[in-house]
């Protein structure tokens, strides 16, 4: 009698090794990184202002002393200054970890996403320069820029000066889009001006769990009555749109799915080529749930699902909709407002976190 050896690969291993979909690790913390990349088959990771302080604080063996010598050895920095040479000490290290990945796709994976001060977010040229000093930090460093109105003004000159881009605070389809086409005609004038072709690996983060949040706050705010299951496709209905539209028209930047709040936004994604990039718990706990590698990225949202959320929630048919916001609207939305705060508010714990370091209370 023939047997068939059962494959006891963790399932985002398989889905890393078998389908074009890319995995990779949504923290720069160098312990889980390492696992990531060993176990479950990460080829790329992310920094942001929220993971950067939830690192260094997590890890004060580490980080407490060598922020006392960073002072040192910038005696005159404030501590806005050193939190951010921290970060960067954090991300190189994390992009070390990742050069094999980078070698082995000729670049289009094995990136560390490093993120701009958000408190640039409204100085384009700060923003411009800014990404192209990190991307000098290391040849694998892939920079977010704010898929706000600006930002994307921003991401299309960087990309001109050659800085490799994953746009962030971005939830929806015609954010998504903006940034494509902004990325397309980026690559088009350096083509025309002669400038040296190369791999940039862009990628268009759509944060699909951030879009989930926003759309049951509305629901809240307004007292609408819908199934609270249906509230869980929506980001997922967003990027699998986003998807095959970017595949249909031939964009060089890929999708990006992140903010993870169910399981849906890997699983429902495997097969296309495109980046998932869950927090390393949401991978422990997928693989120990055995949660199917399946291929499901062309298999719709049930269009009932789809229905019911335009007939009811209003916010959602203009995330979904190609042309369901301006770029004018992309900074009032709200899941751009509220995301953003964060990570301004992140900074200012950084900045809090190295004052108690620095200057700790009696």
């Amino acid at each position: 009698m023939t047997t068939t050896a059962t494959d006891t690969r963790p399932s985002t291993l398989r889905a890393a090794h078998d389908t074009p979909t890319s995995l990779w690790n949504d923290s720069a913390d160098p312990r889980e990184l390492s696992r990531s990349i060993a176990e479950f088959g990460a080829v790329g990771a992310t920094c942001n202002p929220v993971i950067a302080y939830t690192c260094i604080r997590n890890d004060p063996e580490t980080w407490v002393p060598r922020i006392r010598q960073l002072a040192d050895e910038f005696p005159t920095a404030g501590e806005s200054e050193l939190g951010w040479k921290a970060v960067e000490e954090l991300s190189i290290g994390a992009a070390q970890l990742l050069e094999p990945a980078f070698e082995a796709s000729g670049g289009r994976n094995g990136r560390l996403s490093m993120q701009t001060d958000p408190r640039f977010h409204r100085d384009k040229d700060a923003l411009v320069a800014q990404a192209i000093y990190f991307s000098g930090l290391a040849k694998n460093i892939i920079v977010k820029i704010p898929a706000t109105k600006l930002g994307i003004e921003a991401i299309e000159e960087a990309v001109y000066r050659g800085v490799s881009i994953n746009a962030t605070v971005s939830f929806t389809v015609a954010q998504a889009v903006a940034v494509a086409q902004a990325m397309e005609r980026a690559l088009d004038r350096r083509a025309a001006d002669g400038l040296p072709e190369k791999e940039f690996g862009n990628v268009v983060t759509i944060m699909g769990g951030r879009l989930d949040d926003w759309l049951k706050a509305v629901v809240k705010r307004d007292r609408i009555m819908i199934d609270p299951g249906y509230l869980e496709w929506a980001g997922v209905a967003a990027l699998k749109k986003a998807h095959h539209l970017f595949t249909a028209r031939g964009y060089r930047a890929r999708v990006l799915s992140a903010a993870f709040r169910n399981h849906l936004q890997w699983s429902e994604l495997v097969g296309g080529d495109l980046v998932v990039s869950p927090p390393f718990q949401w991978q422990v706990d997928i693989n120990a749930a055995a949660i199917p590698a399946e291929n499901r990225i062309d298999v719709p949202v049930d269009p009932e699902i789809i229905q019911s959320l335009r007939d009811k929630v209003p916010e959602f048919s203009r995330s979904y909709d190609e042309d369901g916001m301006t770029p004018d609207e992309f900074d009032r939305f709200g899941a751009t407002v509220t995301t953003l705060r964060q990570f301004l508010d992140a900074d200012a714990q950084l900045d809090a976190l190295v004052r108690d370091i620095l200057v700790p209370a009696v």
